[in-house]
């Protein structure tokens, strides 16, 4: 399968970020827990480079703890402040707002020693496509003062939320490069919903999420689905189908509503706490 998925309004998107970063002190990137590198755009790097940075961590809730943690040392050794977040639930939103200070405080006594006192610190607010960042600046803000879906590409335009008088964050939308350079990446992307299932094949993309389940956390599908688990990824997906009673005509098994339901497990977390990336890839 290969991967890409770069509608026009991301180019216009990027050329609105770029013009932006002049008028912000902070980056604040949002990377999905379970790969936080296959997550992040590498333009925002050079967009952002001599801003602070501040990376979050959202659904942590959905990646295992102990690779949280070792992703958060991880962007710490490289120089960001990280904070590990649960935009939907609310979980670590409280100390966004102190880590936002921290971040910027070169910045906040720089003016100070200009006279200038009290001014907001100006954060934009990245990411790529359905990582959350909408919900991430309702949660922080504590009300719907942007558009969320679960879907990629809701955010269409750039807007401004005043948080309070520190704080005015930029929000912006969802942007994708225009080319992966490694395929796994576009993989890991697309397994956790970030490239658009219309463009997917779903069936193969649930082979491929089955033979990693199989090999890094085995035992999950067994007790999941209650199914024997096989070498074989295509034979686990019929055992899954079976499972769950997807039946054609002729009683076939349907093993593509079986991968479409094994798919939207593993996405909303039905399969327990997976992380899909390791800090050692990319030491």
């Amino acid at each position: 399968m290969h991967f890409q998925w770069y509608p026009g309004h991301m180019t216009k998107a990027k050329r609105m970020m770029q013009e932006s970063m002049k008028l912000i002190d902070l980056v604040i990137e949002l990377v999905d827990a379970r790969i936080p590198m296959s997550s992040r755009n590498p333009d925002i790097d050079e967009l952002g480079k001599n801003k602070a940075r501040l990376i979050l961590l959202n659904k942590a809730d959905l990646a295992e703890e102990k690779w949280n943690d070792a992703w958060a040392m991880y962007f710490k050794e490289k120089g960001y402040s990280v904070v590990k977040v649960n935009s939907k639930k609310g979980g670590g939103i409280k100390s966004i707002q102190g880590v936002i200070q921290e971040a910027c405080k070169e910045k906040i006594e720089r003016d100070r020693k200009r006279g200038i006192m009290n001014r907001p610190v100006r954060a934009m607010v990245v990411g790529i496509p359905n990582v959350g960042k909408s919900t991430f600046i309702n949660s922080l803000a504590g009300k719907a003062c942007t558009k969320t879906g679960n879907k990629p590409g809701v955010t269409k335009g750039k807007q401004w939320i005043r948080l309070n008088k520190n704080v005015e964050l930029l929000d912006t939308p969802g942007i994708l490069w225009p080319k992966f350079e490694d395929q796994t990446v576009g993989l890991r992307l697309a397994f956790v919903g970030s490239i658009k299932d219309e463009i997917l094949q779903v069936e193969e993309l649930a082979l491929e999420m089955i033979a990693f389940t199989l090999k890094q956390y085995p035992g999950v599908l067994a007790s999941k689905y209650n199914i024997e688990e096989m070498e074989d990824s295509f034979a686990c997906l019929v055992e899954i189908a079976k499972s769950r009673h997807c039946l054609l005509k002729g009683n076939e098994f349907d093993t593509d509503k079986a991968a479409k339901i094994f798919v939207d497990d593993f996405r909303n977390g039905r399969l327990g706490k997976l992380t899909l990336e390791f800090p050692e890839e990319y030491n």
